[in-house]
């Protein structure tokens, strides 16, 4: 008698995942997704600062604490690594991403001067493209006429198929500025505990910082599984498990050279 309401539920889940997945295959929603696939996503560049900053920010303060020096220490060495460090990765970030508008600005000249220059090469080129993908006789010809036909679906159509490059990537300067604000954001937690000791002491204050950051680590995997649609628990503790990592390494190696030198 157990095993109903679970086989119920379970259909039931299945049932609404079904309608939901032909909800999402309309024309309309086809045509809508598409659309917004030109928007470059700036996602990844959210969350890998969101990390990175947490990683970092709290390496230097377990090395601080390992070394056994005093809280002023781990607050001017955790804000000037916040600050110093974001603003590192976001000028890497920033030339990333110029680098590959740079790369598709250059092949599109260069496949625009091919077109011009040999354009029966270059037809040759999207047909074997299409024949490979199974198109044959006149329905291969009528492709190749279409894409042809129209020199920036020619051209996007061999940046993408032959060069596998993507035609929309984010602007430099914004992913720059999501990078650094995101690790800013979410790299002051660690720190925060240090910040807030100046109006006051803080009983504990490693451990609370601790705290405060493996649960970040635990949400901010959690949230990327969420959005990746993977299992929420096992990316939120994939996260926690290599976040905390860094952190242990930091805190081993301080408290070694703490011993070693003082």
């Amino acid at each position: 008698m157990a095993i109903y309401p679970v086989t119920l539920g379970h259909y039931m889940n299945e049932t609404k995942k079904s309608e939901s997945l032909r909800h999402d295959h309309s024309i309309s929603s086809i045509r809508e997704r598409l659309s917004n696939q030109s928007t470059p996503s700036y996602l990844g560049d959210f969350i890998l600062g969101a990390i990175d900053g947490l990683v970092t920010t709290f390496a230097i303060i377990s090395g601080v604490a390992g070394a056994k020096f005093d809280i002023s220490i781990a607050l001017i060495l955790g804000v000037a690594n916040l600050l110093a460090d974001g603003f590192s990765m976001a000028v890497s970030n920033y030339f990333r991403a110029k680098s590959d508008h740079d790369i598709l600005e250059e092949a599109r000249a260069t496949e625009e001067r091919h077109i011009e220059l040999v354009p029966e090469g270059e037809k040759e080129e999207i047909r074997e493209i299409f024949r490979k993908k199974g198109f044959k006789g006149a329905m291969l010809d009528g492709i190749v006429q279409t894409v042809t036909s129209d020199k920036k679906l020619w051209i996007d159509t061999m940046l993408t198929e032959e060069l596998g490059l993507r035609l929309s990537n984010p602007l430099p300067l914004k992913a720059a500025l999501t990078t650094f604000g995101s690790f800013c954001l979410v790299g002051v937690v660690p720190v925060l505990p240090f910040i807030i000791s100046i109006f006051g002491t803080i009983p504990h204050i490693y451990i609370i910082s601790a705290s405060m950051t493996f649960t970040s680590f635990f949400l901010l995997g959690f949230y990327k599984g969420h959005l990746l649609h993977q299992k929420r628990l096992s990316m939120g503790l994939e996260t926690l498990f290599l976040g905390g990592g860094a952190a242990l390494i930091a805190y081993f190696v301080g408290r070694a050279l703490q011993l070693l030198l003082l």
